[in-house]
Formats: C-alpha cells, structure tokens, sequence
C-alpha cells in the first residue's frame, strides 16, 4: 500500500481551475518530485493535500486514511507536513519558538525530544535559539523552516520550491540535508524549479501542465526525454508559481 495516493485531485480558485483531476502516489521512504512551468498547479496540488486548500474533487489517502479536506492541523497530526514556498517563518519570534511552533501537535516531551533531533540537523542553531528569525539569512531562514517542519516527525515531508532565491551553495546545502533526510526513511514530495537538482534526489517524478499530469516516471528517464530536456532543461524554469 503506498504512502499517499492522489487520485483524481481537482483543485479551483473560483471559476479557475488550477488542478485537473491528477493522480499520483508515494510510497513509504521515496522521494518523488513534481515538475512544471509557472502556473502549472504545483503548489496548489502541495496545499490541497496538506489541508491548506480544499480540494473541489477527487480523493488525497494517507495510509490507511481518507484526508480529502480535513484541516490541516488533523492532517498534520497524521504525518504531513509541507515547507512552503517562501518559508514563511515568524521573524518576529526566536529560533527555538518557531521550532517549538511546529512541534505544537506533539506533547511536550516529545516536543523537546524532536528539538534534539532538529539541531543535530541544522547544528548552528544550537547556540543561537534566541535570535529572531527575522536577522536569518535566506539560507538560515529555508533551514529553520525545515526544521519547523520536521518538529512534527513527518513520514511524508513536502517540500515547496527550497532552492528559491537562494545562492547556489546555500542551495546545495538544501539539497544535501534533504538527501540525508530521505535516507532516513523519511518520504518527500519536492516541488523544485531547478529540474536537474529535483531529477538527482528524486526516484521518480511527475510533470504537470495547465493543471495535468503530462508526463511521469524514473527520474532517468525524465532527465533523459526530449520533451523535458528542452522545455526545463535547456531554458530552465524560471521562477515558482
């Protein structure tokens, strides 16, 4: 039984329809990315599986349960959580309360335990929990964003656009915590517009268009079809929807 499976997922802003009846899975420990241009419905297919929008149709299964348009704290007890696009940390809060804030759905000694396992992750805020999020480098601010949403213990992490505006080597620092993290069995559902970084961790992938799923597979032979090489590839992608 997988992970997650996505079947026939439709999502609508009004009389837009961002969505188009997709299907995709996720098995236990697998990293598996989403491919597409801006407006492709990346990260709409991101919010409505974690609770964040509510889907217009089709069906989101976490294990052996039915998620479709429960609110995303239930959803987040289940073992999803999202990193989302932009970060969106509290810059006015410190370092340890945005991370304590993502283990809100835990007890408290639980919560102290997944600290631990946060900061053996991300090491350089041990020493510096009382800073505000808000003097955080970009870079800084992805990782206590990462680490925010690892406070839940997630077995299905999602992960919107992590490389975005960020320096190179900050980027590779992203992709190899993330690489780490998926070796410890932890599942990942990437959204990514540098194509060939995503194509490198993920298994497999898929490529949405105007709301569709166009294209799917291993990751080596998407990072080998034509269609994907010249339309991603060879011009890039631009930036997150």
């Amino acid at each position: 039984m997988s992970l997650l499976r996505v079947s026939d997922l439709r999502v609508r802003y009004g009389a837009i329809q961002a969505v188009r009846g997709i299907s995709f899975q996720v098995e236990e420990g697998e990293c598996v990315t989403i491919l597409g241009a801006n407006g492709a419905g990346k990260s709409s297919t991101l919010r409505a599986v974690a609770g964040l929008h509510r889907p217009s149709g089709g069906s989101v299964t976490f294990g052996s349960q039915v998620v479709t348009g429960e609110p995303a704290h239930r959803i987040a007890r289940s073992g999803i959580s999202l990193v989302p696009e932009g970060r969106q940390v509290f810059g006015t809060l410190t370092i340890r309360e945005n991370l304590e804030l993502g283990g809100y759905v835990q007890s408290a000694s639980a919560n102290g335990e997944a600290l631990e396992r946060v900061l053996g992750i991300f090491p350089a805020f041990r020493q510096r929990l009382g800073a505000l999020a808000g003097t955080l480098s970009g870079g800084e601010q992805q990782m206590l964003a990462l680490g925010r949403a690892l406070m839940t213990r997630p077995r299905l992490l999602m992960m919107d656009e992590p490389s975005l505006g960020l320096a190179p080597i900050v980027a590779n620092q992203i992709f190899g915590i993330l690489t780490e993290i998926v070796g410890s069995g932890i599942a990942v559902l990437l959204v990514e517009q540098n194509v060939h970084r995503a194509l490198q961790v993920a298994s497999r992938g898929y490529v949405l268009e105007l709301g569709e799923v166009v294209l799917e597979g291993t990751a080596a032979s998407l990072l080998a079809d034509d269609h994907v090489r010249l339309a991603y590839l060879g011009h890039g992608m631009g930036e997150a929807e």
